[in-house]
This record gives C-alpha cells, sequence and structure tokens, in this order.
C-alpha cells in the first residue's frame, strides 16, 4: 500500500517499451482441455504479495486447483510492490509476460491494454454468473473503452477510521459535512487527541486526499477529460478549490511537519490513543486489531466512516477514493481459458471469503465478506465501497506518471508552505501539457 503512488512515476519505464513500438500481440483462443474436457497445461501467475502472511493463501489457492486438475501445472511466483514493476518491464520488453499478472488499475493498466497485451475478457465475465458476482465499482475498475480487462482481487477504499473513545470524550459526532469534520477537530484538541493522525513521508497519503476531493470537486467529466492518457487541461477551478481544502483541513487538524512522518508512524499515534483518526484503506483494518502490535484497549474501540460531502462544491459527493488490486490475463497466453478458469476459481465465493477471513481483505466477489468472516466496521465499509456511485481511482495510478509527479511534489511543497494550490496546479498544467505534446 504505501509505495502506490510511485507505481505511476516508477513503472514509465515500462510503459515507454509498450507505447514506443513494442508490438502487441495476438489475442489466442486455445482452451488448453483435452478431447474429454479435462483441463491441462502450464500457465504462469505473478502477484505481488511475498510477505507470509498473505503468501500462504495464494500458495493454497494454487495447491487446490492443480490438485483438483492434475494436468495442470501453474508457476506461481509473488514478488513485491517494487520488484514487480522491474520484472513486469523485462518481462514486457522480452514479450514473454506471464499467462496472469498482476497491474494496478487506471492507466497502469489501460497501458497494457493500449499495447495489446492483456486479453479482453469480456466474453467470460457479460452476463455470466461469475461476471454477476463482481461488484460493479470492482470490476469497473478495469474496464476499457466498455470492455473488461481485469479480474478484481480484494475490495478497497479509503475512509476516516476513528476512536469511539476519543469521539465520546470530545463529545463530538460523525461529521455530515466536510465543514463539520473540519469544525470537530477543537474538540478533539481540547479533549487531548491530534484530531487527525497524519503522515507523508512518502507522498501517496497526501495525494489519497488529493483523489477524494478533486472527486468532490471537480465533475466527473471534466476529471476524465484531464486524466486521460493524452493529457488534459486541468483548468477547473476545483482543483485549486480542492487543494485549498486539503492544506486548510491537515493544518487545522493535523501535526506540523507532516512531510517527515511516516504513514505507519501517525496510525500508531491513533492505536496507541493520542490520535482521535486517520484516514486509511479498508485494506489497512487488519491492522488496527493485530494484538501483537495494538494496545488492547484500542482493539474493537472503532469505527469508520466516509469522507463527508463537501457542501456547494461541484464534483461527486458520493464518490469515494479507492481501486481494487487485480489481475489481467496476457494476450499471447496459449491458454487463455485455463487462465481464466484459475482466476474463476481463485475468486469463486468460497475463496474469496477464505481470502478475508485469512488475510483480511474485504472481497469484491458479492456475499463473500460477512460478519462471519471480517469486523464489523469492514463489513460496513464494503456495503459502502459496493454502493458508491464512483470508485476514484488513486490519482497516481490513472493519471500519467509526468502529472502524478507534479501532485506529488506539489503538494509536499503545499504541506511545507513553499508552494500555493495556484502554483501546484501551474505545475500539473505543465506536465498535462507536456504529455498532450508527446502523445
Amino acid at each position: 500500500m504505501k509505495n502506490r503512488s510511485i507505481v505511476g512515476i516508477a513503472a514509465v519505464m515500462v510503459f515507454a517499451l509498450i507505447s514506443a513500438g513494442c508490438s502487441g500481440p495476438t489475442q489466442s483462443g486455445s482452451s488448453g482441455a483435452t478431447s474429454t474436457g479435462e483441463l491441462t497445461g502450464k500457465i504462469s501467475f505473478l502477484e505481488k504479495w511475498p510477505d507470509p502472511k498473505y503468501k500462504v493463501y495464494f500458495d493454497k489457492v494454487v495447491a487446490d486447483y492443480t490438485a483438483a486438475h492434475p494436468g495442470v501445472e501453474i508457476d506461481h511466483q509473488a514478488v513485491g510492490d517494487q520488484p514487480i514493476k522491474d520484472q513486469l518491464r523485462v518481462l514486457t520488453s522480452a514479450n514473454e509476460l506471464p499467462d496472469i499478472y498482476f497491474a494496478w488499475p487506471g492507466d497502469f493498466a489501460n497501458k497494457f491494454i493500449r499495447g495489446g497485451f492483456a486479453a479482453d475478457l469480456t466474453p467470460y465475465l457479460d452476463g455470466t454468473e461469475w461476471g454477476k458476482s463482481f461488484a460493479s465499482s470492482a470490476l469497473g475498475a478495469y474496464q476499457y473503452e466498455g470492455k473488461n480487462y481485469g479480474i478484481p482481487i480484494n475490495l478497497n477504499g479509503k475512509v476516516f477510521a476513528y476512536s469511539t473513545e476519543a469521539f465520546t470524550k470530545a463529545g463530538v459526532s460523525v461529521p455530515t459535512s466536510f465543514a463539520g469534520l473540519k469544525a470537530s477537530c477543537a474538540a478533539l484538541s481540547k479533549a487531548g487527541y491530534t484530531p487527525i493522525a497524519f503522515g507523508n513521508q512518502y507522498g501517496w497519503p497526501a495525494i489519497h486526499y488529493i483523489t477524494q476531493l478533486n472527486a468532490q470537486f471537480v465533475p466527473a467529466d471534466v476529471r476524465a477529460k484531464d486524466y486521460a492518457p493524452t493529457g488534459g487541461d486541468f483548468t477547473n477551478a476545483g482543483y485549486e478549490q480542492a487543494l485549498a481544502a486539503f492544506k486548510d483541513l491537515i493544518d487545522t487538524c493535523g501535526k506540523k511537519g507532516s512531510n517527515g512522518i511516516s504513514h505507519e508512524t501517525a496510525q500508531a499515534e491513533l492505536t496507541n490513543g493520542k490520535a482521535a483518526m486517520q484516514y486509511l484503506e479498508v485494506l489497512e483494518f487488519v491492522n488496527l486489531e493485530d494484538k501483537t502490535t495494538v494496545p488492547e484497549d484500542f482493539i474493537g474501540k472503532w469505527d469508520q466512516f466516509v469522507m463527508p460531502p463537501v457542501d456547494g462544491a461541484a464534483g461527486n459527493q458520493t464518490a469515494i477514493t479507492g481501486a481494487p488490486d487485480g489481475f489481467l490475463v496476457n494476450a499471447q497466453s496459449e491458454h487463455i481459458d485455463l487462465a481464466v478458469d484459475f482466476l474463476k476459481f481463485l475468486t469463486s465465493k468460497e475463496n474469496a471469503a477464505e481470502m478475508t477471513k485469512v488475510i483480511g481483505w474485504p472481497s469484491p466477489v458479492e456475499g463473500a465478506t460477512t460478519a462471519e468472516n471480517a469486523s464489523a466496521a469492514t463489513v460496513k465499509a464494503v456495503g459502502e465501497i459496493q454502493q458508491a456511485s464512483e470508485l476514484a481511482i488513486w490519482l497516481d495510478t490513472i493519471a500519467s506518471a509526468e502529472v502524478a509527479q507534479a501532485y506529488l511534489s506539489g503538494v509536499e511543497g503545499l504541506l511545507n508552505g513553499d508552494e500555493t494550490p495556484a502554483s501546484v496546479m501551474e505545475k500539473v498544467r505543465t506536465a498535462a501539457a507536456k504529455v498532450k505534446a508527446e502523445a
């Protein structure tokens, strides 16, 4: 999670190969089945969770699938955030991408799609029980020009986790407006808490705020045009308003020097009873219940709420920032049907429920995340994400690398007092113009 904001920036070398003339393959339709219908063949599967606490789940799914299909062999590899970017770059240049490979949604995945390196999965999903099993917002994150190219593995979004004890002590309620959120900070401060735990050492926490506030201040059609890979104009007044609202919120409710504080350190302030709330990902909920690191008197004494609406803003007030992680299928694979069948198994309701139980990730599969395998806060958040009118995909993966970098450095300067909303947007417009010229 913490490295996501560098995705679009550090991965630009991967996609330079695609857009600079590496010819895309022709989609194969091989079934990987015998004349009796038994699946056979060898496929490769590349994901990005080598940590043992996650790998145990994927290892078991692979083992269960091959046990049920003796004629199938799966070459399963797991590498971390940065290594997978490097590996995808090398494999793309050699035209040797795995049959199934991880990709963040947004322009990261879209560049593989535009380059012809991702199979069109629409025929496997449209009107099928498998396709209907996913939350539409999660499946839609991997749509491109009306077709489905990716399969989501988890469900993720940004919400505020808050200490119920802190809110009670300060006498504040869950805010129902952005102005109310900011206003609650005075009472929380008086009660002895840092109102909002915020650390921006790696840049991405601020970008997540900006993704959300851009969605609330700027109309969706304007954002879609500006975030497009051909480069937008970024002239809508809502962009500066979003930056100003963010700066005002952090100045009022956060600690000084947030660029020198890590997100994890800020989170410890919440769980140790020093801060009242933090804007975090639903995938991080497991961290708040980890008995090996979290004080016993915090566990179970927290809840969550989505970013409240901004009165009078021109954007979408019911959008939630977030996006699932997921997989693409190599269009050049000799066993596309086999790869899809494995993904169906991986995302079956049974396996999806097991994923939530074992590693704590909410699932995009309808009915897989329940009170029996997840916390009440997680179940509540999943319902909110599934019902959201829009999932605003992380700014740093949906926009071009140049625009993402301009935002990243600009917002860090904004927090330091070296930039203004106007100067940040001037840098963003310069970056967007360069992208447009090159396109």
